[in-house]
């Protein structure tokens, strides 16, 4: 049975926690501090945030806040596309750095795999991994074939890739290839952007638990091996995402979700992305 603080293990052994708060579109920074504060004062022990949503600062005002020592949060970031290559890369993780105010971060994230620059911008994460500076190092929105020419030059494989990954789009096949490759998943917008939050096939099977939907759905990522981050400004929201630790969904209620893939996407697709 999962709680709040249950981690999993990467293959450099690194233990990641299996649920946390994500933080994109928090652009108000009073709004983001309450938020991300409130999620620590709830027991969440992971931040996933990134150089693009402009809130690093934020995160790291609201862990000194919180009281709690910087190695027991897990907190993520990612670079983003315009600072994608090799020395682009080192220096954007130094702001980053300096945003969380912070001297390391436990993962590390190519935030959109940008052609012709991604494999570099990953060889700079593998320096920072080298030199102690991160914890662990990752991708995000890969694709099978950009982690294909991944391995073909990396010297550590990365350890997560962070995609877009709810009940209408699951991913199977990317999920296979990874989970082969001894690769994390974590599920971005696992609530598909509020858009699964109406399935009625879902609100059925977590009825029988007095669960919401989006309790239901998280339940399910969990249950299915994936890091989950949902996001919520919403200090009850923040609450109710959390609770999903005191029931279990049958192996028949797994089988139900997992059919109602649709294949469908509320985020770009990585190899159309306009970069």
């Amino acid at each position: 049975m999962y709680s709040i603080t249950s981690t999993k293990k990467l293959h450099n052994g690194i233990e990641m926690p299996r649920f946390g708060l994500g933080v994109y579109k928090m652009d108000d920074p009073e709004e983001a501090f309450n938020s991300i504060k409130k999620a620590l004062d709830t027991g969440y022990v992971a931040v996933d945030t990134a150089a693009f949503y402009k809130n690093e600062q934020q995160v790291g005002e609201a862990l000194r806040a919180s009281n709690k020592k910087r190695e027991d949060i897990f907190i993520t970031s990612k670079v983003w596309n315009t600072d994608q290559g090799y020395d682009e890369t080192l220096r954007a993780f130094e702001k980053t750095l300096t945003e969380l105010n912070t001297d390391y971060l436990d993962l590390y994230l190519t935030h959109w795999p940008v052609p012709e620059k991604f494999a570099e911008t990953y060889r700079a994460i593998e320096r920072l991994y080298d030199e102690k500076l991160i914890q662990a190092t990752g991708v995000s929105n890969h694709e099978i074939h950009h982690l294909e020419k991944l391995f073909a030059s990396a010297n550590i494989k990365p350890m997560v890739n962070q995609v877009e990954l709810h009940p209408y789009l699951s991913q199977v096949e990317l999920r296979n290839y990874c989970k082969e490759n001894d690769i994390v998943i974590t599920a971005w917008s696992p609530l598909g952007r509020g858009h699964v939050l109406h399935d009625e096939t879902i609100a059925e099977i977590g009825s029988k638990f007095g669960k919401s939907i989006a309790q239901t759905i998280i339940r399910w990522h969990l249950q299915s091996d994936h890091i989950v981050i949902p996001k919520s400004v919403t200090p009850s929201r923040i609450e109710e995402n959390a609770n999903v630790f005191d029931f279990e969904l049958t192996s028949e209620d797994m089988a139900t979700i997992d059919t109602i893939n649709r294949n469908e996407r509320f985020g770009s697709h990585p190899d159309h992305f306009k970069y």
